[in-house]
């Protein structure tokens, strides 16, 4: 049976008193606090102030207790484990490499069964603890090697895993058969042990990657938190797939959320992106359109020009445009002029303008060279976009941004 250690009232009072304080600053007043741990009370309160902007349920449950930094610097947040978890529902259920345990306390909902493996034994005394506190009583805690875990496990409905993505320097690693396990050694075990497997990995994983070193993917997930890609959501479903072209079945939807409530979502296959027919523009009209994160990691370049009207600048520069506003999955503005790049046009469009938000799509400079040339300061409401035209012209776009709740930040 785990069991974590018992905080003393002093300390535990302390917490509760000091939650909002600055924990570097603590630190150093321990001295003035004999009755308090204060080694357990920095990482406790350090721990409830990235729950609470990180993990809300868990920081407003009274009583969860928290791990060193590291692991919770790399555990989920609470809106993508609420995504997994919409994804997944069965009986049976089974998290391989379960850590702090955010992605398992959600998805574990949706199952009659649940079973949480971890090799370390202090974050298996911490579900122990939080758990129950959670309302997960129907869970089971194994401290083992998740491998070793797979190899004598009964079948189950699903199966979780958040491979490590750190070398043994504690560099990041990106390819699949660099993580810890290596699920495209593990992939046939896997189907056969459950009818839907979910992998969560590297948010800067290449897709092809993923496609060409495992046989069962069914669906490919790409979840961006306000316009930063934070996973990449793979599920592998043997029955689906055998016997069938995989180029014709996958389908990849793209999840963007915005101030954790606001969702675009676009699901399309790779057959239906190679097919789609994207029209070029033969100039800048008077709508653009910035895709978000989640479609840019996608590959979902030609499907936007089909599904929404819109025209797309380059081939390369995946900006597109409209004379008449769209409802579009990305960040979307009213274009207020065009120049080129000649020293009179340039003085001229950029009148009043000291300060602006420079995004460079397909063009040659960097933002921070652009932004020298242009003597610009960061910010302000100006937003604008150096990019290429379908006619190979090179050019300076200036925007406002629409107002708009779903507009991507």
């Amino acid at each position: 049976m785990f069991g974590v250690a018992e905080i003393s009232p002093e300390t535990s009072c302390f917490i509760c008193k000091n939650r909002h304080e600055d924990v570097r600053q603590l630190a150093l007043q321990a001295s003035k606090y004999p009755d308090v741990n204060m080694a357990e009370a920095v990482v406790q309160i350090a721990g409830w102030q990235i729950a609470e902007k990180k993990i809300p349920l868990w920081a407003q449950t009274e009583g969860i207790r928290y791990p060193q930094h590291l692991s919770m610097e790399q555990c989920s947040s609470e809106v993508t484990a609420r995504y997994k978890a919409s994804l997944v529902k069965g009986d049976s259920f089974a998290d391989l490499t379960a850590g702090l345990g955010v992605d398992f306390s959600f998805i574990a909902r949706n199952f009659n069964q649940a079973d949480y493996v971890e090799r370390q034994e202090v974050l298996c005394e911490l579900a122990q603890h939080n758990f129950p506190l959670l309302g997960l009583n129907h869970v089971r805690i194994h401290q083992a090697d998740g491998t070793e875990f797979l190899k004598t496990m009964k079948p189950v409905d699903c199966l979780f895993l958040d491979p490590a993505r750190r070398d043994s320097n504690g560099g990041k690693t990106v390819l699949i058969a660099d993580c810890e396990p290596d699920v495209c050694a593990l992939e046939d075990l896997l189907v056969e042990r459950a009818h839907t497997v979910m992998i969560k990995l590297s948010p800067m994983l290449d897709m092809a990657s993923a496609l060409n070193e495992l046989k069962y993917v069914s669906e490919i997930h790409i979840v961006a938190v306000n316009n930063e890609c934070k996973e990449l959501i793979i599920i592998l479903d043997k029955e689906k797939i055998e016997g069938k072209c995989i180029d014709n079945e996958i389908v990849i939807s793209c999840e963007q959320i915005v101030n954790n409530f606001v969702h675009q979502h676009l699901d399309f296959t790779i057959s239906e992106e190679k097919k789609a027919v994207c029209t070029l523009a033969e100039k800048v009209e008077s709508y653009l359109y910035e895709p978000g994160a989640a479609l840019l990691k996608a590959g979902a370049y030609r499907i936007l020009s089909e599904r929404y009207g819109v025209k797309k600048l380059h081939a390369n520069s995946h900006l597109y445009t409209s004379d008449v506003e769209v409802d579009f999955p990305g960040r979307c503005f009213r274009v207020l002029a065009v120049s080129g790049f000649g020293k009179k046009e340039l003085k001229s469009f950029l009148q009043g303008v000291e300060k602006a938000n420079l995004t460079v799509r397909n063009f040659p400079s960097t933002v921070a060279e652009l932004r020298r040339k242009l003597k610009l300061k960061e910010g302000g409401d100006v937003y604008l976009f150096a990019t290429t035209l379908a006619n190979g012209d090179k050019v300076l776009i200036k925007c406002e941004k629409l107002n708009s709740e779903k507009n991507i930040s």
